[in-house]
């Protein structure tokens, strides 16, 4: 996304604020913030071209004489990261100083995915003023995703329709992602509801891929590789019988809660007393790395494969695969410290669901927790078919 040169901001200016330019003096107003990179990213006039919100400018377009540190680069850059405004928008943060002041300026892409929403709420703008989607709006914006939808779980799932999907699912992950008072005044069919959250295809009348993972009454007749495989070996190797072998299958929600499990049950936890009365208890490994690590296999895995997620959990270490090699701009180089979603609806609902705390921090956050504990950093292996993530426990 190619920056903002300072002659292009002058001219949003002295363009004055529209439904693609925002200005603002405030530093600190997040809400403010979120719901214009909400409206942008959702553009519902559908120019087709980006939006910006001006920080440090004020209603009348003159430069409030704001100074624009890296720490309020790094926070508007952190607004995409926290997970509020659903899913991802893409934007890009630059900073430009001028004789009467610095503006900080976030740019918005429309997004591939809309609507998009900031705490389960769709915002627009029209013209300079900014509010909330109506129904019709928002049908206008799901019609348009239907027409362009690129990543895999977004696309409508082949023979898949309502009755494939558990309604009652579906109503309790949506009471967690619209806001009450939006429910409360629906009055859309259930087609039109899970079509909003990109969960159902109007014009092709199917459930999408991410309708039938996250609702689906069976997601491997449509999806045989939507599952995981978990067994544990004895040893280091898999010439042995193992000790248990579990394939787990289900809704989204159920396999990784499922998963979870079995990691808290099978990870050994030894207790060390020290002056005859402390303990201090150590697992084979961290809880939070096998989770987030596992978590985000289930993320960025390619669906459309037939190979499930595997855990393979040895007595030396733990080995987490998936199908689907690493995506968009991450590389070996950069796999902690960039994201790419091959996957953004699956995402997004990881999210909603809990699983995820924060966009883009997974494996960092495991290989410090992994640290922290004296354990040695995560391995990663990787093509364009296959990555693997590997923990070793702790040497004796």
């Amino acid at each position: 996304m190619q920056s903002l040169t300072d002659q292009e901001v002058l001219a949003l200016i002295a363009g004055g604020e529209s439904d693609q330019v925002e200005f603002t003096e405030s530093t600190r107003d997040t809400d403010k913030f979120c719901e214009a990179i909400c409206a942008f990213a959702n553009d519902l006039p559908g120019h087709g071209s980006r939006g910006a919100l001006l920080v440090g400018v004020r209603k009348n377009g003159s430069l409030s004489g704001l100074q624009v540190t890296d720490a309020l680069q790094e926070s508007l850059a952190g607004l995409r990261r926290d997970g509020q405004i659903q899913p991802l928008p893409t934007l890009c943060v630059t900073r430009h100083r001028f004789p009467d002041g610095d503006v900080a300026v976030v740019a918005v892409e429309p997004s591939i995915l809309p609507p998009v929403r900031y705490r389960g709420r769709v915002c627009i703008r029209v013209g300079a003023s900014k509010g909330y989607a109506s129904e019709q709006d928002e049908r206008h914006l799901t019609e348009r995703r239907s027409s362009s939808a690129r990543s895999f779980d977004a696309q409508p799932c082949p023979g898949a329709t309502i009755s494939d999907l558990s309604l009652r699912i579906f109503d309790d992950y949506r009471a967690t992602v619209i806001a009450q008072e939006v429910i409360s005044a629906n009055h859309r069919s259930i087609e039109e509801q899970l079509a909003a959250l990109r969960f159902f295809d109007l014009r092709q009348r199917m459930a999408t891929h991410a309708g039938v993972l996250l609702f689906g009454i069976n997601p491997r007749y449509f999806l045989p590789g939507a599952y995981a495989h978990f067994v544990q070996w004895p040893g280091t190797t898999v010439t042995d019988s193992p000790l248990s072998d579990r394939p787990v299958s289900g809704d989204l929600r159920t396999v990784v809660s499922q998963v979870h499990e079995l990691m808290r049950a099978t990870n050994r936890v030894a207790v060390q007393r020290t002056g005859g009365v402390a303990e201090r208890y150590h697992p084979d490994l961290p809880e939070f790395a096998l989770t987030e690590l596992f978590n985000n296999a289930v993320m960025h895995r390619d669906y459309a494969s037939n190979a499930p997620v595997r855990v393979n959990w040895f007595s030396d270490r733990v080995e987490i695969s998936n199908p689907g090699g690493l995506f968009g701009e991450v590389t070996a180089a950069t796999l902690e410290s960039r994201s790419g979603y091959r996957n953004p609806t699956i995402a997004e609902a990881m999210w909603n669901l809990g699983f995820v705390n924060r966009y883009g921090s997974g494996i960092a956050s495991a290989q410090r927790v992994l640290l922290e504990a004296g354990h040695p950093r995560a391995e990663f292996q990787a093509d364009a078919q296959y990555f693997l993530a590997v923990m070793r426990m702790r040497p004796a």
